[in-house]
């Protein structure tokens, strides 16, 4: 039987893992100037983040970043009708946007401490 030229299983690099994570955090706070860069930084997210299961820190940063998503299109899609009817939209807005800004933050300088997310 030939030998294969890869190993049959990944190895687990968590380098390589702390630095899609990095590249998903600017994914996601570039979506201020194209929103494209949220829906690439999620895909990423949900491909990546069974090669990070080993580590607990490193996953925990894949569930803080596709829940951020999620919340936060969810509470956009929200606010949106909000704003034709009362203006409240525009609060409920602002209010997501700096609860973006924040797990965004947050995330990041946890990343940087390679310190897990709470849950």
């Amino acid at each position: 039987m030939p030998r294969r030229p890869f190993p049959v299983t990944p190895r687990f690099d968590p380098t390589a893992q702390k630095k899609i994570l990095q590249f998903c955090y600017i994914m996601y706070g570039l979506v201020f100037l194209a929103g494209v860069t949220a829906i690439v930084a999620i895909v990423v997210d949900y491909i990546k983040k069974d090669d990070a299961r080993q580590d607990p820190v490193l996953s925990s940063h894949y569930r803080w970043q596709i829940r951020t998503f999620w919340f936060s299109l969810l509470w956009a899609c929200v606010a949106a009708p909000l704003v034709v009817l009362l203006g409240l939209g525009v609060v409920l807005g602002f209010a997501v946007t700096v609860w973006y800004i924040y797990r965004l933050v947050k995330g990041w300088i946890r990343l940087m401490e390679y310190r897990p997310m709470y849950e």
